[in-house]
């Protein structure tokens, strides 16, 4: 077993020699450590390497690494973790950035307002309201009167989302969905629904009776369901007046860079396809999705690489080259910008805790649009195909 401070040494390396840098310091932010260089206990364990800002923490089974001010949540079963974690949350009216971590993440906003961040995008949100966040995204909440909200989390070990999408196609409408707005604003009959499931799941959770898991994963899909109607049904208000994410333009831009984000990584590649000036589109893609048409088209890219990483044993090279990223070191550190960690942690640490189960998908794309239709990327000519997910 590898020992926390011999790993921080492998990973810290002189740079006297460089000027301007200081012996010792970190090149760039460290990768989680190997599965099993640890040691962890349930009962929490703390270390840290003299003269580093790095901290890793056991608390309550669940993996908490520091890296100054950037702190991860990571669910791992080996030392415990629970697959499903629901919490209430209270926020005063102040910035409040939750750790990034590896489950999918659903809030209920019972009551108070503000605004959030989904990585570079930023959307006004309400009372009664749900709002949809990924594994590894960046998640930033600025209310502007105190918050009263539940927090579901799971790991894709309790539900995976893209299996289950076949079933509901709530991937690509509630998650993963570069195009739209991760937010779905409840009537009053949704929201006492969506509350009853809540209180369920909570029960469950806290009294933990016989084949509670069984219990809680039929109230969770239930939940994605009611969502995926209101959403789908366009009868949920999907964020403010000024958003539309139905925007003719943004359409159109959508159905290009399905069909061409392997290729075209720019703004101006789309601009010119749909015969606008970048500067147009930009202000377009930013009032209607509150985002930029630069992270509409990496945000594609890495649904499409996590997708081959997590599902087929496809080296990197190969990967980054088939979303058009001949560099893999640029491609990786795209990755990394991104998530926190780069793709070959990213593969080895999900692939560990799933139990290798999850290699046994085949797919040859991520699924992203409706149910019934998908981008082939297998071939260097993009085209729209009928979906063989299972």
């Amino acid at each position: 077993m590898i020992s926390p401070l011999r790993w921080l040494r492998r990973k810290i390396k002189p740079h006297s020699h460089r000027r301007g840098r200081k012996e010792g310091v970190a090149d760039e932010i460290p990768t989680y450590p190997p599965a099993g260089s640890l040691g962890y206990t349930p009962g929490g364990k703390r270390f840290a390497a003299a003269g580093t800002d790095w901290t890793c923490v056991d608390t309550d089974a669940i993996l908490m690494v520091r890296l100054g001010n950037l702190k991860m949540d990571l669910y791992d079963p080996r030392c415990g973790g629970e697959a499903i974690r629901l919490s209430d949350l209270k926020l005063p009216v102040q910035p409040h950035e939750p750790a990034r971590t590896n489950y999918f993440t659903v809030f209920l906003i019972e009551s108070g307002s503000g605004t959030f961040s989904a990585d570079a995008a930023h959307f006004q949100f309400g009372p009664q309201s749900l709002l949809f966040f990924v594994p590894y995204q960046y998640i930033r909440i600025v209310p502007n009167s105190p918050v009263d909200a539940w927090v579901i989390r799971f790991h894709a070990n309790f539900l995976c989302v893209e299996t289950f999408h076949a079933e509901v196609g709530c991937s690509g409408i509630l998650f993963n969905d570069p195009y739209g707005i991760p937010l779905v604003s409840l009537d009053e009959p949704t929201a006492t629904q969506v509350r009853y499931l809540i209180d369920h799941l909570s029960h469950e959770h806290r009294e933990r009776g016989l084949a509670y898991r069984e219990l809680m994963l039929a109230y969770l899909k239930v939940l994605l369901i009611v969502a995926t109607r209101l959403k789908s049904s366009n009868s949920g208000v999907l964020g403010p007046a000024i958003h539309d994410p139905q925007h003719p333009l943004l359409i159109e831009l959508r159905d290009l860079i399905e069909q061409n984000y392997c290729t075209l990584h720019t703004p101006a590649d789309y601009a010119k396809l749909l015969h606008v000036t970048p500067k147009t589109l930009g202000r377009i893609v930013r009032e209607n999705l509150g985002t930029t048409p630069t992270e509409l088209i990496r945000a594609r890219v890495l649904t499409h690489a996590k997708w081959q990483l997590l599902h087929t044993l496809k080296p990197v090279k190969v990967i980054a080259r088939e979303v058009g990223y001949r560099d893999e070191l640029y491609f990786s550190r795209l990755f990394k910008k991104a998530t926190c960690y780069s793709p070959s942690f990213f593969r080895e640490f999900e692939t560990e805790i799933r139990g290798g189960s999850n290699l046994s998908m085949l797919s040859s794309h991520a699924p992203i649009l409706a149910p019934d239709t998908a981008v082939d990327t297998s071939s260097s000519t993009k085209k729209y195909s009928k979906s063989t997910e299972t």
